[in-house]
């Protein structure tokens, strides 16, 4: 289940909800002169009260076989919209859910990327949406009001937070999620194994050791590159940016709220200095993705699924995915940073099936399932997603690529300014990702980085005003 890859309350540590009792007072009734022989009012009143309490516990057994063996008793169709996953990969696991659940059907609709999030954003609210819709975990400002919070029956918010990664904090909602992730993505730094045996060389584990690792791997000829050393320092022509200027910024500890302080400006220069100052990327080579695939450069960055890519358009080359840089420490037990990225199925609010969908989800997420889902990506396309369920990193470890991610996944985060979620011109990542890219052109031509992050910074602002992000 590959990945490209919604004012909202800051999350914050989940509170269990106060024990709510469905038993009423008992009333107080008022004694009546009855004649000696008088109808015996108290012990009716007890046989009604013992009826009331057998049929409430029998009650109780039904609901709870009921939610024990998941089926559902009426008639229903839901449809499911999906991304990236072909049918091929989604229609087993259907299928079992259905011959459990006979009186479902399930509908599944792959769609294109393009165009995707204004298409789900009209008909929602055309009233004809989907019951069960894929966002990315960064739209939920957009989608707010459209999803169904997560009921207790899937999973309590407590057992959320302690079964997925942390970074699971970014969709939450005030008392719940807006959502369940079936996947786990994230940036990760590839190396080409071919170009570092031969030099001798290692994975860099600093940002300074891979500056000084880039340029000694960079090969220039008649003042052309002709291998490059890491693919950083341009937006035109490296892919994933927004995710590494992000990550970069994170680790810097920079303020998002506050781009305009020296943190951030820190940042914005180490960028540019690759391409400007180190020689070791320039505007005339083609995208970082195309180029790592040919063979020509060392050090490339994206997230899991672009290692498919990667091995379609070149299957013999060498390369595998290590743990991403980080910023030297003060302290050994200064925690890593990583930046997330990755996708979680919502169920509609105003669905007239929302209970069944929020069934099927419960179904289709649960960790068999998703052992069942991974087999069949590997099986159609190479290589399932990574678990989101941190208990099932132990299942990846050996894994050449999704190993270090989810290795990484623990401290990963994720922010706004993410690539490749397709959420069109008006989205919150495209806007805010073309204020960065504005501003890392301009430093670039000026070299004014105070004056270039303000105006970031305003625009920033002004997006997440849109969106009601606090």
């Amino acid at each position: 289940m590959v990945s490209t890859p919604e004012p909202l309350p800051t999350p914050k540590e989940v509170v269990s909800p106060p024990v709510v009792s469905l038993a009423e007072p008992e009333p107080v009734l008022e004694e009546a002169v009855l004649p000696k022989r008088s109808f015996p009012v108290k012990k009716i009143l007890i046989i009604i009260l013992a009826v009331l309490a057998v049929l409430g516990v029998a009650l109780l057994l039904t609901r709870f076989t009921s939610k024990k063996t998941g089926t559902v008793s009426k008639e229903t169709t839901i449809t499911w919209w999906g991304l990236w996953d072909e049918e091929q990969v989604v229609k087993p696991l259907i299928d079992e859910y259905q011959a459990q659940n006979p009186k479902v059907k399930v509908v599944y609709v792959r769609n294109s990327s393009k165009d995707y999030r204004e298409r789900l954003t009209n008909a929602l609210a055309k009233g004809t949406g989907p019951d069960i819709f894929r966002i990315h975990a960064t739209w939920l400002p957009m989608f707010v009001k459209e999803v169904s919070p997560v009921p207790e029956s899937v999973m309590s918010p407590a057992d959320m937070t302690a079964n997925y990664y942390p970074s699971l904090a970014f969709f939450s909602l005030k008392d719940s999620f807006a959502g369940v992730p079936m996947v786990y993505d994230g940036l990760q730094m590839f190396v080409n194994e071919d170009i570092f045996e031969k030099a001798g060389a290692t994975p860099p584990k600093t940002w300074f050791e891979l500056r000084d690792t880039a340029k000694t791997l960079t090969k220039v000829e008649n003042g052309i590159i002709t291998q490059a050393g890491v693919g950083l320092g341009e937006v035109s022509n490296v892919d994933h940016w927004q995710d590494i200027v992000g990550l970069m910024l994170l680790q810097n500890r920079v303020d998002l709220n506050n781009l305009a302080d020296t943190k951030a400006e820190d940042v914005f220069k180490f960028w540019a200095m690759f391409s400007k100052n180190y020689g070791v990327w320039d505007k005339s080579l083609p995208s970082s993705t195309a180029y790592f695939a040919s063979g020509k450069l060392a050090i490339y960055f994206g997230p899991s699924w672009r290692a498919l890519n990667i091995e379609e358009l070149n299957p013999k080359l060498k390369f595998k995915a290590v743990a991403l840089p980080q910023l030297p420490k003060a302290s050994p037990t200064d925690p890593d940073v990583a930046y997330a990225s990755y996708w979680i199925e919502s169920v509609w609010e105003r669905s007239p099936n929302k209970d069944v969908a929020w069934n099927f989800v419960k179904f289709i997420s649960s960790r068999e399932s998703l052992e069942k889902l991974y087999q069949n990506a590997s099986q159609v396309r190479g290589m399932g997603s990574a678990y989101p369920y941190v208990d099932m990193a132990g299942k990846l470890v050996d894994q050449p690529i999704l190993g270090p991610l989810v290795a990484d996944a623990p401290n990963a985060k994720m922010w706004y300014l993410v690539s490749r979620t397709f959420d069109g011109t008006t989205g919150i990542n495209s806007q805010i990702s073309k204020y960065f890219e504005d501003g890392i052109n301009s430093i670039a031509g000026s070299g004014d980085t105070k004056g270039a992050l303000e105006t970031v910074a305003a625009g920033v602002t002004q997006v997440k005003t849109q969106y009601g992000i606090k």
